[in-house]
């Protein structure tokens, strides 16, 4: 009998430790849901291995898995009652829309430093058209990039040239509560704007809340280096981040950027708006969306880091 006693008090010793295990266990493994401590925005394509290729089953599946933003550059070329279905799908799951791109507003296609007025009308009219694209889907930041490096012109005549455009801009942009973020970039040194710096001066210089800086981490690794400083310097004009591992462009954990220091230091100054996740993903199939998940999920365990 006593035997016996000793036996079942070992065993419900064992499982009361093997139980706790557990529980210590579940308690740091972040169940599917469960959000982040930073705002991720996902991209259309992202998951469609997981879950097919509808937007708005993959709007479901990422919300499931505790993303709770996207973002989706072409959204100006999407139907008008796709627009519409999307944002009602995120209005009802209380997602937030991240950028899209204003149409003709980016890379070469259309040079505001060149002074053109046929290139500002253009520009012009794309805020007008974003304004409405935006009630559909309730987005609060278009990307603008200012085109193309003018060669037959110095560079402060360039950059006036940019900031009087952008000032017309954001006239239209202002009163409907849109923020432009521009957003240097590194795809060609043709390219008018190029660093973080360059591109805060240009905020400071037009002076609106719907003028702001898109951070794109993985072209500012490229071109800047330097980024959590690069990032403080520029802080107060910083409305909108983006992500990219360098080499590669693929998620973090990828490349040579430490992102879970980045994405604490973005924590600790406070940030409560959305980090696109503008990057594509190092392994095929429903695996390399998996593993995506999980990179996030690793770089995102950054406070008791």
């Amino acid at each position: 009998m006593q035997r016996r006693k000793f036996v079942q008090q070992s065993f419900l010793a064992g499982a009361s430790v093997i139980a706790a295990s557990s529980l210590k266990a579940a308690a740091n493994k972040p169940a599917a849901g469960n959000t982040f401590n930073l705002d991720y925005a996902f991209h259309d394509g992202m998951f469609a291995n997981s879950a097919g290729k509808n937007f708005l089953d993959q709007i479901q599946f990422a919300y499931d898995n505790g993303f709770r933003s996207l973002e989706d550059n072409g959204m100006v070329g999407r139907p008008v009652d796709e627009q519409t279905k999307i944002g009602e799908k995120m209005a009802k799951l209380g997602m937030t829309m991240g950028v899209f791109v204003v149409d003709k507003g980016g890379n070469g296609a259309n040079s505001l430093a060149t002074g053109k007025p046929e290139y500002v009308d253009i520009f012009l009219k794309g805020c007008r058209q974003a304004v409405e694209v935006a009630k559909r889907v309730n987005a609060k930041w278009v990307t603008v990039v200012p085109g193309d490096f003018e060669r037959h012109l110095s560079i402060g005549l360039q950059t006036a040239n940019v900031i009087t455009a952008l000032r017309r801009g954001a006239e239209i942009l202002e009163p409907n509560n849109l923020v432009m973020v521009l957003e240097a970039l590194s795809d060609t040194p043709d390219l008018f704007l190029r660093s973080s710096d360059q591109t805060y001066e240009i905020c400071k210089a037009v002076d609106s809340p719907s003028c702001k800086i898109l951070f794109d981490i993985y072209h500012m690794q490229k071109n800047d280096g330097n980024i959590i400083n690069r990032m403080n310097d520029a802080w107060d004009e910083i409305a909108y981040i983006q992500i990219g591992d360098n080499p590669g462009r693929k998620e973090p954990t990828t490349g040579e950027i430490n992102y879970k220091n980045v994405f604490k230091f973005i924590h600790s100054k406070g940030y409560k708006g959305v980090l696109g996740m503008e990057h594509g993903i190092s392994k095929p199939g429903k695996e390399g969306e998996q593993r995506l998940i999980q990179a996030y999920r690793e770089c995102d365990d950054f406070l008791q880091a």
